[in-house]
């Protein structure tokens, strides 16, 4: 099947599967033996966990172009085009190469029908196979164990965290949603977590599988020093490190975690001090506490659960506004509303809550009566879509106060063009 666009190409694509999400290898690896390419000429750096995957990846990516590698990077999902899934040589690919990718996969895939993500999997795999890459880093969709991504054996698996997300899919407890985390790793292969407390059945499995698993805090960790930060880990140290261009504290511990992963990868792509440095500062991921500054600054933020929306409460708290700070959020309905709202009460003065006008979208309505009942005394208006939120938010906002436009994906990427 050809299509004259790629927009043509990516609905088509949604329809294939009615299922949308539907967890399974059997397809991808199928179609993967089909297309050629189930031993590809490039070491896999797989990238799960509840949040930070984004982040996480971006730094990876940044700090191995600075030392010089061919790098290629799959994440999910994207802010405002479907090409940011895929870089190369952290460049977007082309509208051209996408189509030319899903024409290879269609014809691969005979009459299998795959899901949406599985689909732009495979084309992601088949577009770097031929780009003479050193390293490809992909970031897991949903979960890991089951996610189209696992159908390659990663060098190296990293699990940023694991929090409750997606529980009608991994379970409703941070054991089955580790266990399904926990799938990435591969016998005799090395693994990083990044979550200081990890549920024990993420080192179980490690340990049943012969995973060599290095764990924030005790093989690894770092310490925030005046200026910079310096890491520790593998019985090695760097020391006054710049801090991570992407804001906050919290992405200390990603960055940490990030420089065990390539300490484990330093035989076959050793980084100098001068490249760990450029790339860790010149990482860069739109709407992760994104900032735009001005007399009221604006923050875009994807935080979608209650361990993200605590991160941000935190780095809020950590750079205090001199004015207020107005919210603005919209959600999916599936979400856990109260508590990503009750993590946000303390540090946001007045809400403007919206519809989000998508599939699963909750409305305004539902999640003005959360801020209500959660946030005690708490200014909360509600509107029919979150654009005219945040217009009403600027116009509201006065000198030193700060807008944060945070709850989904969706939100951020609706928004963020009236930033820009």
């Amino acid at each position: 099947m050809r299509f004259k666009s790629l927009a043509e190409w990516l609905n088509w694509q949604e329809t294939l599967n009615p299922a949308g999400i539907e967890l399974g290898l059997e397809r991808v690896r199928t179609v993967l033996e089909w297309l050629g390419q189930t031993h590809p000429p490039f070491t896999v750096i797989t990238v799960g966990g509840t949040n930070g995957k984004g982040s996480s990846v971006a730094m990876l990516e940044s700090i191995l172009l600075a030392g010089g590698y061919r790098v290629g990077s799959y994440t999910s999902p994207h802010l405002l085009r479907y090409n940011e899934r895929i870089r190369i040589l952290g460049s977007e690919v082309s509208d051209t190469r996408l189509c030319t990718a899903f024409q290879r996969v269609d014809q691969a895939r005979g009459d299998v029908a795959l899901t949406y993500f599985e689909f732009g999997t495979l084309a992601a795999i088949d577009i770097f196979a031929d780009q003479n890459l050193d390293v490809a880093i992909l970031e897991v969709g949903l979960g890991g164990r089951l996610d189209a991504v696992n159908v390659l054996d990663s060098e190296v698996a990293l699990v940023t965290s694991v929090g409750i997300d997606h529980q009608e899919w991994l379970g409703s407890d941070r054991e089955s949603i580790g266990w399904e985390k926990a799938g990435i790793f591969r016998p005799e292969r090395a693994a990083v977590c990044g979550d200081p407390a990890p549920p024990a059945v993420l080192l179980q499995h490690a340990q049943q599988l012969g995973t060599t698993l290095y764990c924030a805090g005790q093989d690894f960790g770092y310490e925030r020093v005046e200026g910079g930060w310096s890491w520790w880990g593998a019985g090695q140290r760097h020391a006054a490190l710049p801090l991570p261009a992407l804001s906050g504290e919290f992405q200390l511990g990603n960055a940490a975690a990030v420089l065990m992963v390539l300490t484990l990868l330093k035989q076959r792509f050793p980084v100098n001090e001068d490249g760990l440095h450029r790339g860790l500062a010149g990482a860069s991921l739109p709407g992760r506490f994104q900032i735009f500054p001005g007399e009221v600054s604006r923050i875009f933020d994807v935080g979608h659960n209650p361990h993200a929306a605590a991160v941000l409460a935190g780095t809020l708290a950590e750079q205090p506004s001199s004015g207020r700070t107005l919210a603005v959020v919209g959600m999916l309905a599936d979400k856990d509303h109260e508590g990503v709202i009750a993590e946000l009460c303390p540090v946001v003065d007045e809400w403007y809550a919206a519809d989000l006008h998508v599939p699963r979208g909750a409305s305004g309505k539902q999640l003005s009566r959360v801020v209500a009942q959660t946030c005690g005394n708490s200014s909360v208006r509600c509107f029919s879509d979150v654009v005219a939120a945040y217009r009403q938010a600027v116009r509201d906002a006065r000198p030193g106060d700060r807008v944060v436009v945070f709850g989904s994906f969706f939100t951020v990427a609706e928004v963020l063009p009236e930033a820009v």
